[in-house]
């Protein structure tokens, strides 16, 4: 028989919690329209309610599986220094695309321009190619250093063929580039999104504290696990059922793997 595992990535509260994700900046800072996610205010900055954490990022959820159901395609976005990493690594986990490095103008809006560079990117890349001969060392180094550099700024997309269906993005404020290009194309966005920040600016806005590594490590690897739920779901529903009765529905939360890590 086949085996498969469905993730149900229900972010739990005590889990936001732990990561400091309930954190928001200082009072003076906070953006009026953030107000319906403000609990209270505590030492001089403004504490985010949890709750609205979790149905958001269920309400994200939600829409993740329909896009990945129509074989839609999503663009990871955190090119803020805490975010690079984690998104690099929970965008490859689901076979998305990512943006870690500096955003590009036009990244979007200018699409044709970004497939003619990234073609150029892999004409570099080609063993063989045309584009080293008769040359000299110098000229040979240039282009090497033209390939590393087009390499750093397009690792993430160079399979992209096509405009994405959605954006995930860490900090809708740092990244409101990438914000107001989706927009001009309708593209939805799904953003983490701190106190400071008008969550009007995104479809779907997560309030959380987006500074914490681990706040962003939690939010966006669930996102991540959203993708791979609707990928497994669809691969269930073309199963027979005799193969289907071992699957497992639930992820232990991370307090639950600390407090079995306690034990032993």
């Amino acid at each position: 028989p086949i085996f498969k595992t469905i993730v149900m990535s229900k972010v739990k509260f005590e889990d936001l919690l732990s990561t400091g994700a309930h954190f928001g900046h200082v009072t003076r800072k906070w953006n009026p329209n953030f107000l319906p996610y403000i609990l209270s205010e505590k030492n001089g900055v403004h504490i985010i309610n949890l709750e609205s954490t979790i149905q958001a990022i269920e309400k994200a959820g939600d829409f993740i599986g329909k896009v990945v159901k129509n074989n839609g395609e999503i663009l990871f976005v955190g090119t803020k220094k805490q975010a690079q990493d984690i998104i690099q690594q929970e965008a490859d986990r689901c076979s998305m695309f990512y943006i870690v490095e500096r955003w590009l103008g036009g990244t979007l809006t200018n699409f044709a321009t970004i497939k003619k560079s990234i073609k150029r990117l892999k004409m570099l890349e080609k063993e063989g190619s045309n584009l080293y001969n008769n040359m000299t060392k110098k000229e040979t180094q240039m282009l090497n250093r033209e390939k590393i550099k087009l390499a750093d700024q397009h690792r993430g997309i160079k399979d992209m063929k096509r405009l994405p269906d959605a954006l995930i993005i860490v900090d809708a404020q740092y990244e409101d580039t990438a914000i107001k290009e989706a927009k001009r194309l309708d593209i939805p966005v799904i953003a983490i999104v701190d106190s400071n920040t008008n969550p009007h600016k995104v479809l779907y806005p997560i309030p959380a504290n987006d500074d914490s590594m681990r706040t962003i490590q939690l939010i966006i690897g669930a996102l991540a696990d959203y993708v791979l739920d609707a990928r497994m779901l669809m691969t269930k529903e073309d199963m027979p059922k005799s193969n289907t009765d071992n699957f497992q529905t639930t992820k232990p939360s991370i307090a639950a793997e600390n407090k079995s890590e306690e034990e032993e």
